[in-house]
């Protein structure tokens, strides 16, 4: 009997270290690219598109091993934060100010068109989203107090924007970040939710304006990305770029839809740019001092790495997840 107590000790203890040797890290894949990377799309575990500063766009088809990188010929000086990728030929990246653009590839990146074009000296693009493989929504900063909405129904071939008198009425000091192209985020196949920033911060979902209790009050702060587990739990995250260690009312987590919301008991470890729903209840968020990993629906948040990233994606059609930062820095979650 004390041999068999033995044995089952050993076997608990030998679970627990295992256990512990799995715990979830990041491993850098890539740095010392001219560019501060904000866009990236993985389309599965092999193929990851990256967009940035200075024109840059990367793109690797094995897992991240090597990329392929360009910097796209006219567009030297563009941002191009965000960008949407369907699979190894084609994809879509958005240029942020006036004049702001949108390009297409359907060869790889070896050529890109230009979709769209706007000359609005107040043009400032954030963030862009597709709810499907068609359809597609482009937000940007608010334009005579109303926010800037522009869609495709063609998979990004055109662009059109929508009645600017009849978009959401931004606050006063009220915007939106182009901090990770994650601000808004389909909830399903015809819809999506956006949320804001700077002196007011607030969740857009289904017509409504809700308030969203994230540090607020100057142009640095508020929510910078939103994920979506469902039609009714988002997780916001954010807080104060200028204040990159505080975690002051940085996230906050919602179960329906916005009614009521609720902050971690342990929080996000610093400003964080980008938020990111996995699957059951793990998350993962990304700022400018580290990555945090949750394990309980982003109740309590592990400070897993202090490398920098703006942007963590999951694969859309895998379970690879993967990091884009400043210097070019491309890094991968491991264990996970």
């Amino acid at each position: 009997m004390a041999y068999q107590f033995k044995i089952f000790i050993y076997s608990i203890l030998l679970i627990a270290c295992t256990d512990s040797l799995k715990a979830q890290r990041v491993n850098l894949l890539s740095s010392g690219t001219p560019s501060s990377l904000r866009g990236l799309s993985v389309v599965n575990d092999r193929i990851i598109w990256v967009s940035g500063s200075n024109g840059m766009v990367g793109k690797s088809i094995d897992s991240g091993k090597t990329f392929n990188w360009q910097v796209v010929e006219g567009y030297e000086k563009t941002e191009f934060r965000d960008i949407e990728a369907f699979n190894d030929t084609t994809a879509v990246i958005m240029g942020i100010s006036s004049p702001a653009y949108i390009l297409r590839t359907t060869d790889g990146g070896a050529n890109w068109k230009k979709v769209y074009e706007n000359n609005s000296p107040a043009m400032f693009l954030d963030a862009m989203e597709f709810l499907n493989g068609l359809n597609g929504i482009v937000i940007g900063d608010p334009i005579g107090g109303n926010v800037f909405i522009a869609k495709t129904f063609d998979g990004g071939i055109s662009w059109k924007d929508l009645p600017i008198q009849n978009n959401p009425i931004a606050d006063s000091g009220e915007a939106f970040f182009a901090s990770s192209g994650t601000n808004i985020r389909k909830i399903d196949q015809q819809n999506a939710v956006f949320v804001s920033g700077g002196v007011s911060s607030h969740l857009f979902i289904s017509g409504k304006k809700i308030l969203v209790p994230i540090v607020q009050g100057k142009q640095s702060t508020g929510a910078n990305s939103i994920a979506v587990k469902n039609t009714k739990m988002f997780i916001v995250v954010g807080g104060d770029f200028n204040s990159k260690d505080s975690n002051i009312d940085n996230c906050f987590i919602t179960k329906n839809a916005g009614k009521d919301w609720v902050a971690p008991k342990i929080p996000l470890h610093g400003y964080r740019s980008c938020v990111e729903w996995l699957n059951n209840k793990n998350w993962i968020s990304c700022g400018l001092n580290g990555v945090d990993f949750s394990k309980d629906d982003g109740n309590t948040w592990n400070w897993i790495s202090r490398e920098s990233y703006h942007v963590c994606r999951k694969s859309k059609n895998g379970k690879s997840v993967f990091f884009a930062g400043g210097g070019g820095r491309i890094g991968k979650l491991i264990d996970f």
